[in-house]
């Protein structure tokens, strides 16, 4: 059987990179009349790209061009997207000034990067869409532009529903990210973003608690359990470390890790990282854990032999809920060791129908 090779995986533009393609493209038309295509933008870091126009339209005092974003192979909710920058002439002096199209969003709280009410066009993007327009003045020979770059996304409203934008106060579509121009695949930077801006909303509202949850279920027991607001939920999955280390500069007065006995187990360990393909549930640690706690032969010999947690959960007897606490005391050390004693910690194990089997610290 001739042995499958394996092509690594291919890399994206991020949707800051394709807004500055499509305002370069369009301030270019204004200026002359004409589109290039593809239009040539040059990246943070040195580097450059080329994309095709997927939209070109020229109206008087105005132009608009579109590109479709292609994140490469990452499963992104916004590959395929059409991302339209729309330049237009504006007051002698105003400078360079944004605003949101349809399927962007707009700012509604504080703590976010931006100030409330400005479009959600983060700064490194404005950054980006600034010096592309600026060179093509100068390219043209031309002072610095007076116009206002409107960015939209269609169908970017629903696009947005299954981003955390909403928790964010981010209302009415998408924002427009990007650092470096690249979209690396599978490198989660998005999620991890979103994680430190909530944590920054929650901070800039004065929350005093927040809780971090590894999925759903978690998510919703403890926000029944403290009444708790949509905008101190953090939804961190994998990301325990991410989070932590934020927290760690950036500290709340409290926080509740709340997730499944095997994601709490893993961190238990003191992995950071929680997804299977970078952290594996440590069955033999388990065992050990079940021997202190003074589980008879056969159940050492059941956990011993077991295939995962949830196995040896299921077949620790007596001692469920006393494996379940043990569990959440050490992944609590593991997060007070990383915050540095900046926040005070409770640990929750939530069972897979959304009832607590422990929690440490609260």
């Amino acid at each position: 059987m001739a042995r499958q090779e394996i092509r690594p995986l291919r890399r994206g533009w991020t949707t800051g990179a394709c807004a500055t393609a499509g305002a370069r493209a369009a301030f270019t038309a204004l200026l002359s009349g004409r589109f290039p295509d593809p239009v040539r933008i040059r990246l943070p870091r040195g580097r450059a790209a080329s994309f095709p126009l997927a939209l070109a339209e020229l109206d008087e005092g105005r132009a608009r061009a579109g590109i479709i974003k292609d994140a490469g192979d990452d499963p992104d909710v916004t590959h395929g997207a059409l991302v339209v920058a729309e330049i237009a002439w504006a007051a002698a002096g105003s400078g360079i000034g944004f605003a949101a199209g349809k399927g962007v969003g707009t700012v509604t709280r504080a703590g976010l990067p931006l100030a409330v009410g400005e479009p959600a066009i983060n700064p490194a993007p404005r950054a980006m869409i600034t010096d592309a327009l600026l060179e093509v003045a100068e390219e043209n020979g031309v002072p610095p532009p007076d116009v206002t770059v409107t960015i939209s996304i269609p169908n970017g409203e629903r696009l947005a529903e299954k981003t955390l934008n909403a928790r964010l106060g981010i209302v009415g579509g998408l924002s427009i990210l990007g650092t470096t121009g690249i979209f690396i695949p599978y490198s989660c930077s998005s999620w991890i973003h979103s994680i430190h801006r909530g944590i920054d909303v929650a901070r800039a509202a004065g929350l005093d608690h927040i809780a971090a949850s590894t999925g759903a279920t978690s998510e919703r027991a403890v926000q029944r359990l403290y009444d708790l607001p949509d905008h101190a939920l953090i939804d961190m999955a994998d990301f325990v470390g991410g989070t932590l280390k934020y927290l760690r500069a950036h500290p709340v007065e409290r926080l509740t890790i709340a997730g499944g006995f095997a994601k709490l187990a893993k961190l238990a360990a003191g992995h950071l990282d929680l997804h299977s393909a970078r952290s594996r549930v440590d069955i033999a640690s388990l065992g050990e854990m079940l021997a202190e706690l003074g589980a008879d032969a056969a159940t050492l010999e059941t956990a011993r032999a077991a295939a995962g947690a949830a196995e040896i959960l299921a077949s620790a007897g007596a001692e469920r809920e006393a494996l379940a606490r043990l569990v959440a005391t050490r992944a609590r050390g593991v997060a007070l060791a990383t915050l540095s004693g900046k926040t005070a910690v409770e640990v929750a194990v939530v069972d897979r129908h959304g009832s607590f089997l422990a929690r440490v610290g609260g």
